[in-house]
């Protein structure tokens, strides 16, 4: 991602009249994760993992027990305790203790923490240094807000997914931030390289030991790529000790264990990802991926079917094709991609805002209002409803102007 400056974007609650509070989330996490219904994973289904074969030797579940110090990511030392204190104690309010905290964490001023994607680290290591990834940086400041007195949590962020022009190829983003919630209902994203509202599909809270599954899971993938395979071993078991049902760190076993030959391994963890979450991509195409490297090509073939029916019902691949025919300028045909990702997912504010600004543009203005109007009505950002009424209120006044009429001043 992109460096930028830390940032939070507030979470306004929404009358009951009106919308529903966080209602696209909820809607996108369901579809999302529709598939995890699987069977539960636990410890005992860990500790029989096959062992990961490296020329002699024999890395068993047991070897990484003592291999990985145990992380103490939110653990805060005096001087991150006195800084806290300064900058909040003399906020009562919950929400100005917030942003005290956060102004002073980005601020000049203060830490004026910088992004840097491969800052790993313990909240007191990120204090000390000044730039984090993401969730380094949720581990900073879910420390710092606890120790204010917040309510922090970790959250785990989905990034729409992202196909190449041949629809062949996707990559799914994942990202972490923290969600901070006040007495009142209201709750606000914290985050060091915010993602736009458009490019999140779902999200959720993560415990405290999922987070550090995660961390775990960053280090053994760096591993991975520098082909230091006993390393990955070592602390990607230790991530699935933590979080044994997430489906992601089972895909990215599987990657280990075929990157080690290892392949009937890998097959057992894809298709144990996939037990977990029947929507997993990554280890639909991993095992296409594999069956077609051991030459089981009607395998091979099964999977990549369920690659195609599966990106069929993603809303957001019919919304990528519509993008990709409307800066083709071929409008009529981004309608119909976009009408058929709206069938989708109806109640999406920013499929809805898509296909009300193709309307637009495709000169039908009382379809263009109707789809920004029911945008409005689903989303829950602030910066999305401001965004979604100014278009609208262009939209209004090209209805006006088309009729004949002129607007009356606010007032008359």
């Amino acid at each position: 991602m992109a460096s930028s400056r830390p940032n939070f974007t507030g979470q306004i609650p929404r009358s009951s009249g009106r919308g529903r509070p966080l209602a696209v989330a909820l809607l996108m996490l369901a579809f999302c994760l529709s598939g995890c219904a699987g069977s539960p994973v636990d410890n005992a289904t860990i500790g029989s993992l096959p062992p990961l074969q490296l020329g002699d030797a024999t890395l068993t579940v047991a070897d990484a027990a003592n291999r990985v110090p145990r992380a103490e990511l939110l653990s805060v030392d005096e001087p991150m305790r006195q800084f806290v204190a300064r900058y909040t104690i003399d906020q009562s309010d919950q929400r100005l203790r917030l942003m005290s905290l956060h102004q002073a964490v980005r601020g000049a001023g203060g830490l004026d923490m910088q992004y840097d994607p491969s800052a790993e680290g313990s909240a007191r290591e990120v204090f000390q240094r000044g730039f984090a990834n993401c969730l380094s940086y949720a581990n900073l400041f879910v420390a710092l807000a606890r120790e204010a007195g917040l309510d922090a949590r970790y959250q785990w962020v989905e990034v729409r997914p992202q196909w190449s022009r041949v629809g062949e190829r996707v990559q799914v983003g994942l990202h972490v931030n923290v969600l901070v919630r006040l007495p009142n209902g209201t709750h606000y994203m914290v985050d060091i390289d915010p993602l736009p509202a458009r490019k999140i599909a779902a999200s959720r809270e993560l415990s405290d030991a999922e987070a550090e599954a995660l961390y775990y899971n960053n280090i053994a993938m760096d591993a991975l790529g520098r082909r230091e395979l006993a390393t990955a071993w070592y602390y990607l078991v230790q991530a699935l000790q933590l979080s044994p049902a997430n489906a992601h760190l089972w895909v990215n076993l599987g990657a280990l264990y075929r990157s080690n030959g290892q392949h009937r391994q890998a097959e057992q963890s894809y298709l144990q990802a996939l037990d977990l979450d029947g929507s997993e991509y990554s280890a639909m195409t991993n095992l296409a991926v594999l069956y077609g490297l051991e030459g089981r090509l009607q395998e091979q073939a099964h999977w990549l079917g369920r690659v195609d029916r599966h990106r069929q019902a993603n809303p957001y691949y019919h919304a990528w094709q519509g993008d990709e025919a409307a800066a083709a300028g071929n409008w009529p045909a981004a309608l119909t991609h976009y009408d058929r990702a709206v069938a989708l997912l109806a109640d999406d504010g920013h499929l809805l805002f898509s296909r009300g600004l193709i309307h637009y543009r495709l000169g039908d203005l009382d379809a263009a209002a109707l789809d920004m109007e029911r945008a409005i009505d689903v989303a829950s950002l602030q910066t999305e409803i401001g965004d979604y009424r100014r278009q609208l209120d262009a939209v209004r006044k090209a209805q006006l102007a088309g009729a004949g009429l002129s607007a009356t001043p606010r007032g008359a």
